[in-house]
């Protein structure tokens, strides 16, 4: 799970090399903390919110194979 968001986050940032991705587990659910550099912040959250939401999406699209929630939190 962690590899498939490090890896979508990455392809849309120009500094893929400052992504740090953090993982914390809790009894039912896995938060994932995306923190990227402040010039690529509004890359990853995009207008409205929209490639936000879509890394939401696809990341609890692929969590529901282990029937777990998942959250991600953008930081800068």
């Amino acid at each position: 799970m962690e590899n498939l968001l490090e890896f979508l986050v990455k392809a849309l940032v120009d500094e893929p090399d400052q992504v740090n991705i953090t993982e914390v587990q809790q009894e039912q659910s896995t938060t994932y903390e995306v923190r990227v550099a402040p010039g690529d912040l509004g890359k990853v959250i995009g207008k409205q919110g929209r490639i936000a939401n879509a890394l939401r999406t696809v990341t609890k699209a692929a969590a529901m194979k282990h029937k777990r929630k998942v959250y991600v939190e953008i930081i800068a």
